[in-house]
């Protein structure tokens, strides 16, 4: 099933300044994520590494990161925050078709091996869909009908313990200026439903990734900057007060709340790093194709 709307073009936002990238680093020690443990010495899950095509994994992302730092300056914080074992959840900004590709190497050059949701059509492509199948992408059927089956797919990925990304807009973002738009309600069920079977609060972190709509793919030079946060731990624990009385599923209304509490943390951490205000008219909503007031979310 295609997505509706296209997304803007890159003419429709500038590209992330020196003089920008230069204010980020005097608030945040900036990283290469396109290098192994750029934080300092971590231990690798091993597990994960040797059951997820450790040699075929290595080569890719060798290949992977190259096209990167070819294509752009990347550069990166918060990475400290990612968790050397257990399961968590991240939920990270899609901005283009080429920004997916920052997170899934961060957390990959950190030891962490995490399954990735992604559409099913993917992993048909040519040479490219076998590449995603073996770093552990997801299929997702974008049909009426599917989605509760690509829950509980994604709720068994946690409470197997291991870790999941997300990209919850469920389509590259369609708001003209590029900000983060609605959220699919997919990541709140998956959080508070993964939670309530394991009994306490599964970490749930925004990852804001920006400067890479900015980049010709056919001609990528000069390189633009690329940077990503890894955001703190996103705190939906009142949502989870009362997770023995939900019955069959979390309420719906923990759910929007969820989605709300995380598209609005993306919004404000993707506006530190664009060095801009997110539009006053509000956020762009995917369901009616418009731009609609903060308070109606």
């Amino acid at each position: 099933m295609a997505s509706k709307g296209k997304p803007s073009p890159r003419s429709a936002v500038p590209a992330l300044s020196d003089q920008q990238v230069a204010l980020l680093a005097q608030r945040h020690r900036l990283v290469d994520p396109t290098r192994y443990y750029p934080t300092g010495h971590r231990t690798p899950e091993l597990d994960e590494i040797d059951g997820q095509h450790p040699v075929g994994t290595t080569r890719l992302l060798r290949g992977v990161s190259q096209v990167v730092r070819d294509s752009c300056r990347v550069y990166a914080w918060g990475l400290e925050r990612v968790p050397e074992t257990g399961p968590f959840i991240t939920a990270a900004t899609h901005v283009t078709q080429f920004d997916v590709f920052i997170p899934m190497m961060a957390l990959f050059h950190l030891g962490r091996r995490p399954r990735y949701m992604a559409k099913a059509e993917m992993a048909h492509w040519p040479l490219i869909g076998s590449w995603f199948r073996m770093v552990g992408m997801q299929p997702v059927e974008r049909k009426s009908g599917k989605a509760r089956s690509i829950e509980e797919e994604s709720i068994s990925i946690i409470t197997s313990g291991r870790p999941l990304t997300i990209w919850p807009e469920g389509t590259v973002t369609r708001d003209p200026l590029k900000w983060p738009m609605s959220l699919k309600p997919g990541v709140g069920f998956i959080a508070l439903e993964a939670s309530r079977q394991l009994g306490r609060m599964v970490p749930l972190y925004p990852s804001i990734t920006w400067g890479a709509a900015s980049i010709n793919h056919k001609w990528p030079w000069p390189r633009k900057n690329v940077v990503m946060c890894y955001d703190r731990l996103l705190d939906y624990s009142d949502l989870l007060e009362d997770m023995d009385q939900w019955g069959a599923e979390p309420p719906k209304q923990s759910v929007h709340a969820l989605c709300v509490r995380l598209r609005n943390r993306m919004e404000e951490v993707m506006a530190e790093i664009r060095g801009e205000e997110p539009p006053t008219a509000g956020y762009f909503d995917y369901v009616t194709m418009t731009r609609r007031p903060r308070s109606e979310q």
